[in-house]
């Protein structure tokens, strides 16, 4: 089957697809058939309508899935939709392990897609945390009492950095490694490089 809207760049992702493929195929039809624009992009097909991203098809080691970049606004009726990890705040995906669980819950697919349509034309956004929801851990906080400069280096990075440190430096539930943590990046944060930079 091919017509105007398929995207040949999908077509290639298809075709050298070695897991999945059957997978990708039916929810491309389902996608498809809801009438939304098929593009390449991020190394996947993703579907938008009127330019804006609304469901993105991709697999991992265990599933593959069906990803809804604003997920986080949708009715989630069926209670399927999945969060992939608490850092992700809009999208949320619909995982699949074989082409059958596809072709069964076709018709809820097409209610979460239209759903996800309806949510673009009226414009609706994901309302993201700010930062100074995410709690700063105490032995990083005391650090940036003290040295003004780690401060002034820690408010000038990217929100996305902001956050990542501190949810870094949060995670172990020992204050002395916390501390550990905050030492071993104090000049990384300082050089103004992010976590992973």
């Amino acid at each position: 089957m091919t017509d105007s809207r398929m995207n040949p760049k999908v077509d290639e992702f298809l075709s050298k697809a070695k897991k999945w493929k059957e997978e990708y195929e039916k929810l491309r039809n389902i996608v498809l058939d809801c009438e939304l624009t098929e593009e390449f992009k991020w190394m996947h097909p993703c579907y938008t309508f009127e330019k804006k991203n609304v469901v993105l098809i991709h697999g991992f080691k265990e599933y593959c899935a069906l990803l809804f970049h604003k997920g986080a606004l949708l009715k989630d009726t069926h209670r399927i939709l999945i969060q992939q990890t608490e850092n992700v705040q809009a999208a949320r995906q619909i995982r699949f392990t074989n082409v059958q669980e596809i072709v069964a819950m076709e018709t809820i697919l097409k209610g979460y897609i239209y759903e996800a349509i309806e949510v673009e034309k009226a414009g609706l956004e994901v309302k993201f945390k700010k930062n100074t929801e995410y709690i700063i851990p105490e032995e990083f906080q005391k650090k940036l009492d003290e040295i003004p400069s780690l401060k002034t280096a820690f408010e000038a990075l990217t929100p996305g950095r902001q956050r990542a440190y501190i949810l870094y430096f949060s995670g172990p539930k020992q204050s002395r490694t916390r501390e550990a943590r905050v030492e071993k990046y104090m000049q990384q944060i300082l050089n103004g490089k992010g976590l992973n930079d």
